[in-house]
């Protein structure tokens, strides 16, 4: 093994120093290109394992059904550009196989030659990223992909060009597998999702996923929920009950472990989630060594806990802000919110922040806000339906987290709320946010100043709600619920055991559940808030149901799709 430094040619001086960085796509490049403008004189060099780098790896689902239609749009830059442009030694096909941190030198072996050489540091940067998890029983020889890189890609699209009349199994509804199937039934491709718990995007509260599920059923993709795949064979996949899904191509979207094997075997300190351990400059516990992107464990934006998010956006930041560090400008970088969004088949869904399970596992007593506003003025053509949710600490009144689904206006929405995350706002403080308005771009009182408005009046305790999943618990209490929904509204269904009383009537009528504790829900949960301060000057011990009929319906849809799921695990179970 032959041992050289980059620079040993170089007959200058003062040797300029040198920056390793292991892994050359969102974090690894961002930390490449932005140290060299700030530092001209370094010596940079980048490994990277597969055959491209900087390349589009959020994209690479697009060139499936051709919605992306040339393969090289993905390809951003490739090592000669980086080394004209950026004087940047970027080496595809190389990987990082030891890292010596006594002598501050990285073992790299050529996969095309196998020679190995060891190359001299002075600061290394670790953007190794994360590897999709896989089944454990593939059959040699099956049909199974991954969708990581540019290699991956032309793979699969081999693989597409003589799949015939085969159908496709993807395993895994998370963001990768949803996309994926997508693109695959956009292509013509029959498809089958198979997941293993009752939802898909496990991040999202049940009433919020479930709507996505039935929007996917009815864009052609199968939905396998509540399985197991127990076996990948060369024609089919085997799910845990001995359901046999013919397959001429699989796919594992199952997830990602992150990919700290390295960091590991060198001695650096690894997380409980399994990312690399680093500080607010991205320092591992070695200081001459630093970790960006799928690879690190980051710091929770809202307790300051460990967590994964293997995301684009925040590996192509923390890699510009490690360059910033190791060229002595930097600053602490700021916790991770885990903002995100996926097209699931025409249907956007986002969130940031906590979901109201998550605070619920934490111990956290929250405020839940569910609303379903049009995407912009009712009057103006084109409007479409929305739902948002958002969880509030239930005593600061400090936003914990936000959810939403729908077409149009989802993703500013989402926007507006993790800027609102990140500054400390509290939930009422949306009210006041002047944001901009024509009635083909939002509301006069857009959705997010009406979450501070009912943030607002619970906080205040002017309003009193429950949540869907409560209200069974007060009818057996003895409550009466009252839908005051207008007449034409009631053909979306009723909730069982609503006595409808529209909101004109309630005065004449209110006598009639005098004494007893009142539920009121209309369609979204703004006409039972006039409801409800109404029947509470009357005298009544009045709550408004949160969101509405439309939020107790897709909590109902979630409870069925979970109770099929485990009952489908269950019988998997017998069956195994």
């Amino acid at each position: 093994m032959h041992q050289t430094s980059p620079t040993e040619a170089r007959p200058t001086t003062a040797r300029p120093r040198v920056t390793v960085i292991v892994g050359g796509v969102a974090g690894g490049m961002s930390a490449a290109t932005r140290l060299r403008r700030l530092d001209e004189h370094r010596v940079i060099v980048v490994v990277e394992r597969s055959g491209a780098v900087s390349f589009a790896n959020c994209g690479l689902p697009y060139h499936v059904s051709g919605v992306i239609a040339d393969r090289d749009d993905l390809a951003l830059q490739t090592p000669e550009k980086l080394a004209a442009r950026f004087r940047i030694d970027a080496r595809v096909r190389h990987e990082a196989i030891a890292v010596d941190r006594a002598a501050k030198t990285v073992d790299v072996r050529d996969l095309e030659s196998g020679r190995v050489e060891s190359i001299a540091y002075d600061e290394l940067v670790l953007a190794t990223g994360a590897a999709p998890r896989r089944p454990a029983d593939v059959e040699h020889g099956a049909p199974l992909h991954v969708l990581r890189t540019l290699d991956d890609l032309d793979e699969i699209m081999a693989g597409l060009a003589s799949l015939g009349d085969a159908p496709a199994v993807v395993v895994g509804g998370g963001y990768i597998g949803i996309e994926l199937a997508d693109n695959l039934v956009r292509r013509g491709v029959a498809t089958t999702l198979v997941q293993r718990g009752g939802q898909v995007l496990g991040g999202l509260d049940p009433e919020m996923a479930a709507p996505v599920a039935d929007h996917l059923a009815g864009r052609g993709i199968e939905l396998e929920l509540g399985r197991d795949v127990r076996r990948v064979a060369r024609d089919h996949v085997e799910l845990d009950d001995g359901t046999r899904l013919p397959a001429g191509v699989v796919f594992a979207a199952m997830g990602v472990t992150p990919e700290s094997g390295l960091a590991a075997d060198a001695g650096l300190a690894i997380g409980p989630t399994g990312g690399i351990v680093v500080d607010d400059a991205h320092r591992t516990s070695d200081p001459s060594i630093f970790a960006v992107g799928d690879v690190t464990e980051l710091r929770d934006a809202i307790d300051g806990s460990s967590r994964l998010a293997p995301l684009a956006g925040l590996a192509n930041r923390h890699g510009r802000a490690v360059a910033d560090v190791i060229a002595g400008v930097g600053r602490p970088t700021a916790p991770a919110l885990g903002t995100a969004i996926v097209d699931a088949a025409g249907l956007t869904v986002a969130s940031t922040g906590w979901s109201e399970r998550r605070a619920a596992e934490r111990g956290r007593a929250v405020r839940v806000v569910h609303s379903h506003p049009a995407s912009h003025a009712g009057y103006y053509p084109g409007a479409a339906p929305m739902s948002l949710k958002l969880v509030v600490d239930a005593e600061s009144d400090r936003i914990l987290g936000a959810q939403a689904v729908g077409t149009d206006g989802v993703d500013k929405r989402i926007d507006v709320l993790a800027t609102a995350i990140a500054t400390g706002m509290r939930a009422a403080d949306l009210a006041d946010l002047e944001l901009a308005y024509a009635p083909q771009f939002g509301h006069a009182k857009d959705p997010i100043n009406q979450l501070g408005y009912i943030a607002g009046n619970l906080a205040s305790g002017e309003d009193r709600v429950i949540q869907w999943h409560e209200l069974e618990a007060e009818l057996a209490d003895g409550a009466v619920l009252l839908d005051v929904r207008a007449e034409s509204q009631l053909s979306e269904g009723r909730i069982p055991g609503a006595t409808w009383i529209p909101v004109e009537s309630l005065r004449d009528r209110h006598p009639e559940f005098a004494g007893r504790r009142v539920v009121v829900h209309c369609r979204v949960g703004q006409g039972a808030h006039t409801a409800a301060r109404l029947l509470d000057r009357l005298g009544h011990d009045v709550v408004n149901l949160d969101g509405g009929f439309l939020t107790w319906r897709d909590g109902m849809r979630a409870r069925e799709l979970a109770a099929a799921a485990a009952s489908r695990l269950d019988d998997g179970d017998l069956a195994a």
